[in-house]
């Protein structure tokens, strides 16, 4: 009977070693969280309380930290995979830790600074893992002398921004409307705002970064090199290492700014009004940004009927008179009168665009808040090179009309974007680009059925604009997360995986990207679903 008992020994053994790492239920025993534990421990400092920041799913604070930086109810199920261990550093020291004892068990590291990746990916996976999560390390260093400032990964932009108004009120940087996004994801994916006609990219304007590498040593600009640098302004940090920081050089903002908001249906022109925004948005002054919203809606004229309303909301930076010399040039169609216009502060700005009208823009400690009103959402990108005819447009208001939900916001480019380099960071798309448009739908309700009905939509709409989109590829922005163009199950065929959404993402540069991460994690410990292949071996 000896062997039979060998054998089922070592099944046993088996299995166990295979629950580890296949289910989280059985990964999350104490032993796991004991044994991380002690590396951390081993690898901290003795002062520090490690246990503080380790939550395991026998935590009674688990389940609270894990949520309250979701951002995306579709990935806040009973059903949706949850880490065995979450990891919240209140020090540089804690993330080397992290790494090194993450990669001493074999376990993969997802790192969340703010939670709004579109498809969660900062804190979903397949397999088991832990969670690096970087909310703590939000420290903001402004330098009004030398008009820079050093921000930790887990601040958010609303923060960066209240920091910087602190020290001046004629500075700003070009970064994100939402004032919740972290840092870290939103720069190291690009970043981009309603100044980026003026200053470019979140990523054009960053001088130096702090970061963990896959060997656990925490390099700046001058020890990463060139390359790394490079590839962290665009190719997504968590293919490389983990951001702990971005140096970033602040930008001049007049005292006063002006905003406004038009709307038009179908039978006010908007047909009009959209295709002539096609030529003027993208080559118009480039202080001037004027977003445009499209959403099929009730008609208020014709009972029962739907319509299009196309919304232009807009940041100038100059005052009203000034802005109306352009519009009533450029843009008669918007019928934009002074009474439309609103001048106010940069920084109330930035709170008028996440929502807050005229004369209800909150204390500007609200940029402070990290509370944040979340749905279930989806959302796609693309990238428009030549102008929309009016009659293809007047079918895709058919559409948008029929499938009945999904709206589309296009956002202008050219100005600076158009003198920057394809090359000069990751992110590719600049001249030749005239808009980006994002596809979005959003719902309240928890019903499956509503959501598959609800993705088909946004899916249908997208395969119907492929004719007025960018080709070969048909290029996407890495910060609109969206896993339908293509995912990599980071095993041996990861790179020809990584190439189908790469080159969506990166176009040309793709192939450095791959170089740089070769050189750098050529294990390809630092992984997602959309992350950088290294080359094979």
């Amino acid at each position: 009977m000896k062997p039979l008992s060998s054998l089922s020994a070592l099944l046993a053994l088996l299995f166990i070693l295979v629950s580890l790492h296949l289910s989280p239920s059985w990964a999350a025993s104490n032993s796991v969280y004991d044994t991380f534990l002690q590396c951390l421990t081993h690898r901290s400092q003795p002062s520090d309380q490690i246990s503080d920041i380790v939550y395991s799913q026998a935590n009674s604070s688990f389940a609270s930290v894990l949520v309250s930086y979701i951002r995306n109810l579709r990935f806040n199920s009973s059903s949706t995979p949850k880490p065995l261990v979450i990891v919240t550093p209140t020090r540089e020291s804690h993330v080397q830790a992290a790494v090194l004892c993450s990669k001493d068990l074999g376990v993969h590291l997802k790192i969340r600074s703010g939670g709004h990746d579109y498809e969660g990916i900062s804190y979903v996976s397949d397999d088991a893992f832990f969670i690096l999560d970087m909310f703590n390390l939000r420290s903001i260093d402004v330098d009004i002398q030398k008009e820079t400032a050093w921000v930790q990964a887990g601040a958010t932009l609303g923060e960066l921004y209240y920091r910087i108004w602190e020290k001046s009120k004629v500075h700003g940087f070009p970064a994100g409307v939402c004032r919740t996004v972290g840092v870290g994801g939103h720069l190291s994916g690009g970043g981009y705002g309603n100044m980026l006609r003026k200053y470019g990219l979140s990523v054009d304007n960053v001088l130096d970064a702090r970061m963990v590498d896959v060997q656990g040593r925490i390099l700046d600009r001058k020890a990463m090199g060139e390359d790394l640098f490079w590839a962290i302004l665009g190719g997504g940090g968590a293919s490389f290492g983990v951001i702990l920081a971005y140096q970033v050089k602040l930008v001049p903002v007049p005292e006063k700014v002006t905003v406004f908001r038009v709307e038009k249906t179908l039978d006010q022109n908007a047909t009009d009004l959209v295709y002539k925004w096609q030529f003027v948005a993208p080559s118009t002054d480039h202080g001037l940004f004027m977003r445009l919203l499209l959403q099929p809606v009730t008609s208020k004229t014709q009972k029962g009927q739907k319509t299009l309303r196309a919304s232009v909301v807009t940041l100038f930076l100059g005052n009203s008179d000034q802005l109306l010399a352009i519009t009533d040039k450029e843009l008669p169609e918007m019928g934009l009168k002074k009474e439309n216009c609103t001048e106010l502060s940069w920084i109330e700005s930035v709170l008028w665009w996440d929502g807050f009208d005229e004369g209800t823009i909150p204390a500007l400690e609200t940029m402070l808040r990290r509370d944040y009103p979340i749905n279930f959402l989806k959302r796609k990108s693309d990238y428009v090179q030549t102008p929309i005819s009016k009659a293809n447009l007047d079918q895709l208001w058919k559409k948008m009309i029929e499938l009945g939900k999904v709206g589309l916001v296009f956002n202008p480019y050219g100005g600076r974007m158009s003198e920057i380099p394809a090359s000069a960071t990751p992110f590719p798309h600049r001249a030749g680009n005239l808009f980006k448009i994002q596809y979005s739908i959003n719902w309240s309700e928890d019903d499956p059925e509503l959501e598959k009905n609800y993705l088909a939509q946004i899916r249908s709409l997208y395969n119907y604009t492929t004719p007025f989109v960018s080709k070969n590829p048909r290029s996407a922005y890495l910060n609109y997360r969206d896993l339908d163009i293509g995912t990599s199950t980071n095993g041996k065929n990861s790179y020809e995986e990584g190439q189908v959404y790469g080159v969506k993402f990166f176009n040309d540069n793709f192939d450095r990207l791959v170089k740089v991460k070769t050189a750098v994690d050529p294990n390809n410990f630092f992984r997602n679903e959309q992350s950088i292949p290294p080359l094979p071996k």
